[in-house]
C-alpha cells in the first residue's frame, strides 16, 4: 500500500514540475498575480454589493451568506470553512497537487479579502453601502464577481465550490456540468428565497446570470473573429481579390454538389468583423452566384494575414484567366494558402442548381 502511495504522489509531483516547465516559472509567478487579483475583486463585489444585502447567488459564496445570517461567522470565513472538505474531495478525485495548485491560493485570497472589504469598508466609507437600490447591487454584485471570476479562470485557476463537485460528478457518470451547476446552484437560490424572501432570491439569480456573462466575456473576450466559407465556380478571381484587397490567407478545396453532383470549389478564410461588408463586396462584384456563410469564431490562432495588401479605395479586380496561382502584384501569401485538385476544373454552367 504504502510503494502504491508513493508512487502516485511522485507522479503527481512531477506533473506539477511538468506544468510549471511547460509555463516557465516568470510566467507562473504572473499567472498567480493575476489570480490574486480575480480573486481579490471578486470578493470586493461580493462584500460591497452582496453581503449588506443577503443577495445569494448560488455557489458556496451564497450559501456563506446564508450561514452567516443565522451564525454570525463572517462570509468569508464561512467559504473558506465550506471549501477545505470540497478541497479535500478534490485532491483525492481531481488531481491531487496540481489540483490544489489552481484552486488554493484563490480560494484562501477571496476569503481574506472578503472579510477585509467586510470589515474595513463600514468604518472608512463615507457612504456604506454606496446604493439601497437592490436592482443595482445584484447587477454590479454579478459584474465585479464574474470579472474576478473570469481572471481567475483565464489565468489558470479555480474558484473551487460548487465546482469541485460538478466535475466529479461529470467524471464519474458524464452528467451534464451545466445542468449540475443549474441544479446545485438552482437549490441554494431557492433556499435563500426560503430564508430571505422570494424578491431576494430572484435579485440572486439576476447575480448569478450577470456574473456569468461577464466570467464568458472575460475568460473568452468579444468575438471579433469570423470564419467565411465561400462556395464558388469562379475561385480563381475570388481567391486573388480576397488575397490583394483584404491581405487573407485562404484555403480552398474542389467539391461536389451533392443535387446536381456538378464541381465547385469551396474557399474559407478567417476575417476580422470589420471586414466582412468589404468581403461580401468582392464576392458580389467577383462571383454574384456564389454562396457565402460567415460564422463566428471566438478565437484565431496563428498567421493568417499578411501586410501590403492593396486597399479598398484602389480596388481592381484581376486579369482573368490567371495561370499563376497568385498575382504578379500581390505580397506572398502565408502557409494557410492550400490549393487541392485544381486540375481540370469545369467552365461554370448557366444551368439552375439547388445545391447551395
Amino acid at each position: 500500500m504504502a510503494p502504491k502511495l508513493f508512487g502516485r504522489i511522485k507522479a503527481e509531483t512531477q506533473s506539477l514540475k511538468d506544468h510549471i516547465a511547460l509555463h516557465g516559472p516568470g510566467r507562473i509567478i504572473l499567472y498567480q498575480l493575476g489570480i490574486a487579483v480575480g480573486a481579490i475583486i471578486a470578493a470586493f463585489g461580493y462584500s460591497m454589493f452582496m453581503i449588506p444585502f443577503n443577495l445569494a447567488a448560488g455557489g458556496v459564496a451564497g450559501l456563506g451568506v446564508i450561514i452567516s445570517h443565522f451564525s454570525g461567522l463572517s462570509p468569508g470565513t464561512l467559504y473558506l470553512l465550506m471549501n477545505l472538505p470540497l478541497l479535500v474531495l478534490g485532491f483525492v478525485q481531481l488531481g491531487r497537487f496540481r489540483f490544489l495548485f489552481s484552486c488554493l491560493l484563490s480560494i484562501v485570497v477571496f476569503s481574506i479579502a472578503a472579510d477585509l472589504f467586510s470589515a474595513s469598508m463600514p468604518r472608512n466609507m463615507h457612504t456604506f453601502p454606496i446604493t439601497q437600490d437592490l436592482l443595482l447591487n445584484s447587477i454590479y454584485g454579478g459584474l465585479f464577481f464574474g470579472l474576478g471570476v473570469g481572471l481567475v479562470l483565464r489565468y489558470g485557476g479555480n474558484f473551487g465550490g460548487t465546482v469541485i463537485p460538478a466535475q466529479i460528478l461529470y467524471n464519474k457518470t458524464g452528467y451534464p456540468l451545466s445542468q449540475a451547476f443549474f441544479y446545485l446552484d438552482g437549490s441554494i437560490i431557492l433556499l435563500a428565497g426560503a430564508v430571505f424572501g422570494w424578491e431576494l432570491a430572484m435579485l440572486g439569480m439576476l447575480a448569478l446570470l450577470v456574473g456569468g456573462m461577464t466570467a464568458d466575456l472575460v475568460l473568452e473576450g468579444p468575438s471579433q473573429v469570423r470564419t467565411v466559407t465561400i462556395v464558388s465556380q469562379a475561385p480563381t478571381m475570388l481567391k486573388h481579390a480576397i488575397l490583394s484587397e483584404l491581405g487573407r490567407g485562404i484555403s480552398y478545396w474542389e467539391v461536389t454538389g451533392g443535387y446536381s453532383d456538378r464541381n465547385y470549389t469551396m474557399l474559407f478564410c478567417t476575417v476580422t468583423r470589420s471586414q466582412v461588408q468589404d468581403l461580401k463586396a468582392i464576392v458580389a462584384d467577383n462571383d454574384p452566384d456564389a454562396f457565402l456563410v460567415v460564422g463566428i469564431a471566438q478565437q484565431a490562432v496563428g498567421s493568417f494575414s499578411f501586410k501590403g495588401h492593396n486597399s479598398r479605395t484602389s480596388r481592381q479586380k484581376p486579369p482573368s484567366p490567371i495561370s499563376s496561382n497568385v498575382p504578379a502584384n500581390a505580397p506572398a501569401a502565408p502557409d494557410m494558402l492550400l490549393q487541392i485538385n485544381t486540375a481540370n476544373r469545369p467552365a461554370p454552367s448557366s444551368e439552375p442548381d439547388a445545391d447551395v
